[in-house]
């Protein structure tokens, strides 16, 4: 029997755990790397065979008790935890479940009143559905892509954009994963999975982790062509009218030269719509 999503992301989890995560002596040495099975059973309190049949993919339908459990036994964040009762079947899909491409005329109106702050509006797939125009200075110059995972993966130009690629990349695939959980028949989402699991190494190895974590408060370091290096901080909002979209606003320190690298970056794409 083929191993389920659930069985698949308990394997990977437990791979990334060592005893002393979890407070347990280390005994003798390990053919492969994480918590063994038997260990995790124990932490959960149930027997080895049922958690081995999880695994498997030979039990489907844990109880919230056990998945409960098994969150704890495997230190799960927030986001891990709504995750694993997710692919557990124990957590309700979005009353919409699909991709919306619609935006809301009221969320631009407020886009373009913020001169000064980058703004994105992308759905569960990370297709950019809005941005205003400080942000289409800022990212639309160099990419190929209106698909924030097909930019950082098939772009070679990310790799200098962003200056913390990797993090980038981590933080992407997991949010993707999140994403993918709470819709995973959506035809949208398996058509840029599969695109980015045929065309990119990085992604192929960084999605068989099963790291599901939501955006949060973050900073980005980035590389302007016309502007220099930025450091700007990242929130990310739920938009409550249309589930399964995010909106993605950027700030600078006041009185940094961030700040000022943002105003200028402004006033030069200013002055390109004036010309156009």
């Amino acid at each position: 029997m083929a191993q389920t999503e659930l069985g698949a992301y308990l394997s990977a989890r437990r791979a990334q755990l060592g005893p002393e995560d979890v407070n347990l002596p280390t005994t003798g040495r390990r053919r492969v790397p994480g918590l063994r099975r038997e260990e995790v059973a124990m932490l959960t309190g149930v027997s080895v065979d049922y958690y081995v049949r999880l695994e498997q993919g030979r039990e489907r339908t844990p109880s919230a008790q056990v998945v409960d459990a098994l969150a704890a036994a495997l230190r799960l964040d927030d986001d891990g935890r709504a995750h694993l009762f997710r692919v557990a079947g124990l957590s309700p899909r979005p009353r919409a479940a699909g991709v919306s491409n619609h935006v809301d005329p009221s969320l631009l109106q407020l886009m373009s009143a913020w001169p000064d702050n980058p703004a994105l509006v992308y759905n569960r797939a990370y297709d950019v559905l809005a941005s205003n125009a400080i942000a289409d200075a800022l990212f639309g110059a160099w990419s190929h892509s209106h698909n924030l995972m097909h930019v950082v993966f098939t772009d070679p130009r990310a790799r200098v954009f962003y200056r913390d690629w990797e993090e980038v990349a981590r933080n992407s695939v997991a949010g993707f994963r999140l994403g993918y959980g709470e819709a995973p028949g959506d035809p949208r989402l398996r058509q840029v999975l599969g695109e980015l699991l045929a065309q990119s190494r990085e992604f192929t190895e960084l999605w068989a982790r099963h790291d599901a974590r939501g955006k949060s408060l973050e900073r980005k370091r980035l590389q302007h062509d016309g502007v220099g290096p930025l450091t700007l901080t990242m929130q990310t909002f739920d938009v409550r009218s249309s589930p399964g979209q995010e909106l993605v606003v950027y700030h600078a320190e006041p009185g940094s030269p961030s700040a000022d690298a943002l105003r200028l970056l402004g006033s030069l794409a200013a002055g390109t719509r004036q010309q156009a």
